[in-house]
């Protein structure tokens, strides 16, 4: 089994490689979209993703259009505090496209619409919160997929 966990322009290099982490502890593929807040050589990203870097299974993009050329025909289910459905309601399978967007404002309104019938969203319980971390957030949907397959 093994997910693919795409960020969509990421910004914060301790989220990249936290998530970074948590997609070899995973079995996961990790896909970033750029543009980044960050250099993918940045001491912070690498510092997050300890000395497990090196044996993550990464995979780049130059754009949005780039990543959805090459994946079009792929299942994926898309991450938002904007969607109408709960993420434990992800028809989760193996090779499942979990995509996630930037920290500051999510994922992009053309892919929100575009995408509307399989946008999810992790349910907040306080009116005070308006998201959770973007590394929180790929843990949670990552880990229900592997507790409702295995």
């Amino acid at each position: 089994m093994a997910y693919n966990i795409v960020l969509i322009e990421p910004e914060i290099p301790n989220n990249t490689g936290n998530i970074g982490r948590l997609c070899l502890a995973s079995g996961s593929n990790l896909h970033l979209v750029k543009p980044f807040g960050f250099e993918i050589n940045d001491t912070r990203l690498k510092r997050a993703g300890l000395d497990y870097w090196k044996h993550i299974n990464l995979f780049t993009y130059e754009s949005v259009e780039d990543f959805f050329n090459i994946h079009h025909n792929k299942k994926m289910a898309f991450l938002s505090s904007h969607g109408t459905k709960q993420f434990w309601d992800i028809q989760y399978t193996d090779e499942l496209f979990l995509i996630f967007g930037k920290e500051s404002k999510g994922l992009p309104k053309s892919i929100t619409e575009k995408y509307n019938d399989k946008l999810y969203k992790i349910p907040l319980y306080s009116n005070h919160v308006r998201s959770i971390n973007l590394a929180n957030a790929v843990s949670i949907v990552t880990y229900e997929g592997i507790r409702q397959l295995k």
